[in-house]
Protein backbone atom coordinates (compact mmCIF):
# COMPACT_ATOMS: atom_id res chain seq x y z
CA UNK A 1 0.00 0.00 0.00
CA UNK A 2 1.39 3.39 -1.03
CA UNK A 3 2.21 5.67 1.87
CA UNK A 4 1.15 9.31 1.56
CA UNK A 5 3.81 12.00 1.88
CA UNK A 6 3.45 14.84 4.39
CA UNK A 7 2.46 17.19 1.56
CA UNK A 8 -0.20 14.82 0.25
CA UNK A 9 -1.55 14.20 3.75
CA UNK A 10 -1.77 17.92 4.48
CA UNK A 11 -3.62 18.67 1.24
CA UNK A 12 -5.94 15.68 1.70
CA UNK A 13 -6.85 16.68 5.27
CA UNK A 14 -7.44 20.27 4.19
CA UNK A 15 -9.59 19.26 1.20
CA UNK A 16 -11.68 16.88 3.32
CA UNK A 17 -12.27 19.54 5.97
CA UNK A 18 -13.35 22.09 3.36
CA UNK A 19 -15.69 19.62 1.65
CA UNK A 20 -17.18 17.93 4.72
CA UNK A 21 -17.63 20.79 7.20
CA UNK A 22 -20.66 22.38 5.43
CA UNK A 23 -22.72 19.26 6.21
CA UNK A 24 -22.65 20.36 9.87
CA UNK A 25 -23.56 24.02 9.29
CA UNK A 26 -26.91 24.88 10.90
CA UNK A 27 -27.31 28.09 8.88
CA UNK A 28 -25.83 30.14 6.02
CA UNK A 29 -24.03 32.34 8.56
CA UNK A 30 -21.43 29.62 9.07
CA UNK A 31 -20.59 29.65 5.36
CA UNK A 32 -19.69 33.30 5.84
CA UNK A 33 -17.50 32.52 8.86
CA UNK A 34 -15.84 29.67 6.96
CA UNK A 35 -15.03 31.85 3.97
CA UNK A 36 -13.54 34.49 6.28
CA UNK A 37 -11.42 31.76 7.87
CA UNK A 38 -10.12 30.76 4.42
CA UNK A 39 -9.34 34.38 3.50
CA UNK A 40 -7.30 34.75 6.69
CA UNK A 41 -5.69 31.40 5.95
CA UNK A 42 -4.43 32.62 2.57
CA UNK A 43 -2.77 35.64 4.19
CA UNK A 44 -1.29 33.49 6.97
CA UNK A 45 0.32 31.17 4.41
CA UNK A 46 2.40 34.16 3.34
CA UNK A 47 3.50 34.65 6.94
CA UNK A 48 4.47 30.96 7.06
CA UNK A 49 6.78 31.45 4.07
CA UNK A 50 8.31 34.65 5.42
CA UNK A 51 8.52 33.82 9.14
CA UNK A 52 8.21 30.04 9.37
CA UNK A 53 10.50 29.23 6.44
CA UNK A 54 12.84 32.24 6.17
CA UNK A 55 12.79 33.44 9.79
CA UNK A 56 11.94 37.07 8.95
CA UNK A 57 9.33 39.08 10.86
CA UNK A 58 6.88 41.51 9.25
CA UNK A 59 4.29 43.55 11.13
CA UNK A 60 3.08 45.37 8.03
CA UNK A 61 1.61 42.67 5.81
CA UNK A 62 -1.89 44.07 6.17
CA UNK A 63 -0.59 46.89 3.97
CA UNK A 64 -0.28 44.43 1.07
CA UNK A 65 -3.76 43.10 1.84
CA UNK A 66 -4.98 46.68 1.54
CA UNK A 67 -3.23 47.11 -1.81
CA UNK A 68 -4.88 43.97 -3.16
CA UNK A 69 -8.29 44.92 -1.78
CA UNK A 70 -8.27 48.46 -3.19
CA UNK A 71 -6.87 47.29 -6.53
CA UNK A 72 -9.91 45.00 -6.80
CA UNK A 73 -12.15 47.95 -5.98
CA UNK A 74 -10.57 50.79 -7.96
CA UNK A 75 -9.26 49.10 -11.12
CA UNK A 76 -12.75 48.05 -12.36
CA UNK A 77 -14.17 51.50 -11.56
CA UNK A 78 -11.37 53.60 -13.09
CA UNK A 79 -9.66 51.32 -15.60
CA UNK A 80 -12.59 49.18 -16.70
CA UNK A 81 -10.84 45.92 -15.74
CA UNK A 82 -12.72 42.79 -14.81
CA UNK A 83 -12.51 42.25 -11.01
CA UNK A 84 -10.50 39.04 -11.51
CA UNK A 85 -7.88 40.88 -13.57
CA UNK A 86 -7.95 43.69 -11.02
CA UNK A 87 -7.04 41.16 -8.31
CA UNK A 88 -4.14 39.94 -10.45
CA UNK A 89 -3.07 43.56 -10.96
CA UNK A 90 -3.15 44.04 -7.18
CA UNK A 91 -0.92 40.99 -6.69
CA UNK A 92 1.57 42.24 -9.30
CA UNK A 93 1.56 45.72 -7.77
CA UNK A 94 2.10 44.24 -4.29
CA UNK A 95 5.01 42.16 -5.56
CA UNK A 96 6.63 45.21 -7.16
CA UNK A 97 6.20 47.33 -4.03
CA UNK A 98 7.48 44.48 -1.85
CA UNK A 99 10.56 44.22 -4.07
CA UNK A 100 11.28 47.95 -3.82
CA UNK A 101 10.51 48.23 -0.10
CA UNK A 102 12.10 44.91 0.79
CA UNK A 103 15.55 45.67 -0.58
CA UNK A 104 16.39 48.25 2.12
CA UNK A 105 14.33 47.01 5.07
CA UNK A 106 15.45 43.38 4.79
CA UNK A 107 18.98 44.55 5.54
CA UNK A 108 17.65 45.07 9.07
CA UNK A 109 17.24 42.28 11.62
CA UNK A 110 15.07 41.46 14.61
CA UNK A 111 13.12 44.32 16.14
CA UNK A 112 14.41 46.82 13.58
CA UNK A 113 12.95 44.80 10.71
CA UNK A 114 9.63 44.45 12.55
CA UNK A 115 9.42 48.20 13.19
CA UNK A 116 10.37 49.07 9.60
CA UNK A 117 7.71 46.73 8.18
CA UNK A 118 5.22 48.14 10.67
CA UNK A 119 5.96 51.63 9.36
CA UNK A 120 5.20 50.50 5.82
CA UNK A 121 1.84 49.05 6.88
CA UNK A 122 0.90 52.22 8.75
CA UNK A 123 1.88 54.32 5.71
CA UNK A 124 -0.41 52.31 3.41
CA UNK A 125 -3.26 52.56 5.91
CA UNK A 126 -2.80 56.35 6.15
CA UNK A 127 -2.82 56.76 2.38
CA UNK A 128 -6.00 54.71 2.04
CA UNK A 129 -7.68 56.74 4.81
CA UNK A 130 -6.58 60.21 3.73
CA UNK A 131 -6.84 60.08 -0.07
CA UNK A 132 -10.63 60.17 0.01
CA UNK A 133 -10.89 61.49 -3.57
CA UNK A 134 -9.68 58.09 -4.77
CA UNK A 135 -10.28 55.56 -1.99
CA UNK A 136 -13.41 56.95 -0.36
CA UNK A 137 -11.47 57.60 2.83
CA UNK A 138 -12.58 56.03 6.11
CA UNK A 139 -16.05 55.44 4.65
CA UNK A 140 -14.64 52.92 2.19
CA UNK A 141 -15.56 52.14 -1.39
CA UNK A 142 -17.84 49.68 -3.20
CA UNK A 143 -16.38 46.71 -5.07
CA UNK A 144 -17.72 45.32 -8.35
CA UNK A 145 -19.21 41.83 -8.41
CA UNK A 146 -16.89 39.06 -9.57
CA UNK A 147 -19.61 37.57 -11.78
CA UNK A 148 -18.44 33.97 -11.41
CA UNK A 149 -21.49 32.84 -9.44
CA UNK A 150 -23.78 33.99 -12.25
CA UNK A 151 -21.60 32.15 -14.77
CA UNK A 152 -21.90 28.95 -12.74
CA UNK A 153 -25.65 29.42 -12.53
CA UNK A 154 -25.86 29.44 -16.34
CA UNK A 155 -24.26 26.00 -16.50
CA UNK A 156 -26.65 24.58 -13.91
CA UNK A 157 -24.63 24.99 -10.70
CA UNK A 158 -26.69 27.27 -8.49
CA UNK A 159 -25.15 28.35 -5.19
CA UNK A 160 -26.13 31.02 -2.72
CA UNK A 161 -23.64 33.83 -2.21
CA UNK A 162 -22.35 32.45 1.15
CA UNK A 163 -21.99 28.96 -0.33
CA UNK A 164 -20.16 30.23 -3.41
CA UNK A 165 -17.66 32.28 -1.44
CA UNK A 166 -17.08 29.44 1.01
CA UNK A 167 -16.07 27.01 -1.71
CA UNK A 168 -14.27 29.60 -3.85
CA UNK A 169 -12.16 30.85 -0.94
CA UNK A 170 -11.60 27.25 0.16
CA UNK A 171 -10.29 26.41 -3.31
CA UNK A 172 -7.98 29.44 -3.20
CA UNK A 173 -6.69 28.32 0.21
CA UNK A 174 -6.08 24.81 -1.11
CA UNK A 175 -4.12 26.17 -4.10
CA UNK A 176 -2.13 28.47 -1.81
CA UNK A 177 -1.30 25.60 0.53
CA UNK A 178 -0.21 23.43 -2.41
CA UNK A 179 2.13 26.16 -3.65
CA UNK A 180 3.57 26.72 -0.16
CA UNK A 181 4.17 23.00 0.34
CA UNK A 182 5.83 22.73 -3.06
CA UNK A 183 8.10 25.62 -2.09
CA UNK A 184 8.93 23.89 1.21
CA UNK A 185 10.12 20.75 -0.61
CA UNK A 186 12.06 22.65 -3.30
CA UNK A 187 15.77 23.60 -3.22
CA UNK A 188 14.67 27.18 -2.56
CA UNK A 189 12.61 26.02 0.41
CA UNK A 190 15.54 24.12 1.85
CA UNK A 191 17.73 27.18 1.43
CA UNK A 192 15.09 29.31 3.19
CA UNK A 193 15.02 26.90 6.13
CA UNK A 194 18.81 27.02 6.28
CA UNK A 195 18.53 30.79 6.35
CA UNK A 196 16.07 30.51 9.23
CA UNK A 197 18.52 28.43 11.22
CA UNK A 198 21.48 30.77 10.74
CA UNK A 199 22.12 33.43 8.10
CA UNK A 200 25.86 33.18 8.64
CA UNK A 201 25.93 29.39 8.31
CA UNK A 202 23.69 29.57 5.23
CA UNK A 203 25.93 32.13 3.54
CA UNK A 204 29.05 30.02 4.17
CA UNK A 205 27.56 27.14 2.15
CA UNK A 206 26.73 29.36 -0.81
CA UNK A 207 23.19 30.55 -0.05
CA UNK A 208 22.47 34.02 -1.45
CA UNK A 209 20.94 35.37 1.76
CA UNK A 210 19.74 38.84 0.57
CA UNK A 211 18.14 37.39 -2.58
CA UNK A 212 16.30 34.63 -0.71
CA UNK A 213 15.03 37.00 1.98
CA UNK A 214 13.71 39.29 -0.72
CA UNK A 215 12.06 36.38 -2.56
CA UNK A 216 10.28 35.25 0.60
CA UNK A 217 9.11 38.81 1.27
CA UNK A 218 7.73 39.23 -2.26
CA UNK A 219 5.96 35.85 -2.23
CA UNK A 220 4.38 36.56 1.15
CA UNK A 221 3.21 39.96 -0.11
CA UNK A 222 1.42 38.27 -3.03
CA UNK A 223 -0.38 35.95 -0.61
CA UNK A 224 -1.46 38.94 1.51
CA UNK A 225 -2.64 40.81 -1.60
CA UNK A 226 -4.68 37.79 -2.72
CA UNK A 227 -6.37 37.60 0.68
CA UNK A 228 -7.24 41.30 0.53
CA UNK A 229 -8.73 40.88 -2.95
CA UNK A 230 -10.80 37.90 -1.81
CA UNK A 231 -12.12 39.86 1.16
CA UNK A 232 -13.03 42.86 -0.99
CA UNK A 233 -14.74 40.80 -3.68
CA UNK A 234 -16.66 38.78 -1.13
CA UNK A 235 -17.90 41.79 0.86
CA UNK A 236 -18.41 43.97 -2.25
CA UNK A 237 -17.16 46.79 -0.04
CA UNK A 238 -13.84 47.63 1.56
CA UNK A 239 -12.51 50.13 4.11
CA UNK A 240 -8.96 51.09 5.18
CA UNK A 241 -9.32 48.76 8.19
CA UNK A 242 -8.10 45.92 5.98
CA UNK A 243 -4.66 47.57 5.98
CA UNK A 244 -4.73 48.49 9.67
CA UNK A 245 -2.04 47.76 12.22
CA UNK A 246 -4.27 45.37 14.18
CA UNK A 247 -4.88 43.24 11.09
CA UNK A 248 -1.12 42.79 10.68
CA UNK A 249 -0.82 41.74 14.32
CA UNK A 250 -3.72 39.30 13.89
CA UNK A 251 -2.04 37.64 10.90
CA UNK A 252 1.26 37.13 12.72
CA UNK A 253 -0.58 35.90 15.82
CA UNK A 254 -2.56 33.37 13.76
CA UNK A 255 0.63 31.94 12.28
CA UNK A 256 2.51 31.79 15.59
CA UNK A 257 -0.48 30.37 17.47
CA UNK A 258 -0.96 27.41 15.15
CA UNK A 259 2.72 26.95 14.29
CA UNK A 260 4.51 29.34 11.94
CA UNK A 261 6.67 26.58 10.48
CA UNK A 262 3.70 24.37 9.60
CA UNK A 263 1.27 25.06 6.73
CA UNK A 264 -1.56 23.13 8.35
CA UNK A 265 -0.70 24.51 11.78
CA UNK A 266 -0.85 28.12 10.61
CA UNK A 267 -4.23 27.47 8.96
CA UNK A 268 -5.37 25.97 12.27
CA UNK A 269 -4.23 29.17 13.99
CA UNK A 270 -6.21 31.23 11.49
CA UNK A 271 -9.23 29.06 12.21
CA UNK A 272 -8.92 29.46 15.97
CA UNK A 273 -8.58 33.24 15.91
CA UNK A 274 -11.40 33.53 13.38
CA UNK A 275 -13.79 31.25 15.26
CA UNK A 276 -12.85 32.01 18.86
CA UNK A 277 -14.41 35.51 18.93
CA UNK A 278 -17.68 33.91 17.75
CA UNK A 279 -17.54 31.38 20.60
CA UNK A 280 -16.49 33.90 23.25
CA UNK A 281 -19.41 36.25 22.61
CA UNK A 282 -21.12 34.54 25.56
CA UNK A 283 -18.60 36.30 27.81
CA UNK A 284 -19.76 39.71 26.51
CA UNK A 285 -17.38 42.41 27.77
CA UNK A 286 -14.80 39.79 28.87
CA UNK A 287 -14.40 38.44 25.33
CA UNK A 288 -11.05 40.13 24.67
CA UNK A 289 -9.71 39.08 28.08
CA UNK A 290 -10.62 35.44 27.44
CA UNK A 291 -9.12 35.57 23.95
CA UNK A 292 -5.86 36.98 25.32
CA UNK A 293 -5.78 34.37 28.10
CA UNK A 294 -6.15 31.50 25.63
CA UNK A 295 -3.32 32.91 23.50
CA UNK A 296 -1.04 33.37 26.51
CA UNK A 297 -1.58 29.79 27.67
CA UNK A 298 -0.78 28.41 24.22
CA UNK A 299 2.38 30.50 23.95
CA UNK A 300 3.57 29.47 27.44
CA UNK A 301 2.90 25.74 27.20
CA UNK A 302 3.02 25.12 23.43
CA UNK A 303 5.88 27.30 22.26
CA UNK A 304 6.28 25.74 18.82
CA UNK A 305 2.64 26.48 18.07
CA UNK A 306 -0.46 24.44 18.70
CA UNK A 307 -0.24 21.78 15.97
CA UNK A 308 3.54 21.07 16.01
CA UNK A 309 3.53 20.85 19.81
CA UNK A 310 0.59 18.45 19.91
CA UNK A 311 2.06 16.28 17.16
CA UNK A 312 5.39 16.15 18.93
CA UNK A 313 3.68 15.15 22.16
CA UNK A 314 1.57 12.37 20.64
CA UNK A 315 3.81 11.08 17.83
CA UNK A 316 7.29 12.15 18.89
CA UNK A 317 7.83 14.43 15.86
CA UNK A 318 6.71 17.90 14.71
CA UNK A 319 4.35 18.87 11.91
Amino acid sequence: MMRLTTKQTTLLVLALLIAATPFFFPSAFYFRVGSLLFVNGVAVLGIVILTGFAGQISLGHAGFAGIGAYASALAPAHLGLHPAFAAVLGAVLSAMIAYVVGRPILRLKGYYLAVASLGFGILVSMVLSNEAWLTGGPDGVAVADLGLRQALKKVGLELSAPQFWYFFCGLCLLIGAWLALNLYDSPTGRALRALHGSEIAASTVGVDVPRLKLQAFVISAVYASASGSLLALQNKFITPDVAGYMHSIELVTMAVLGGAGSVLGAILGAGILTLLPQVLTVFAEYEQVMLGLVMMLVMIFLREGLLPSLLRQFTGRGA
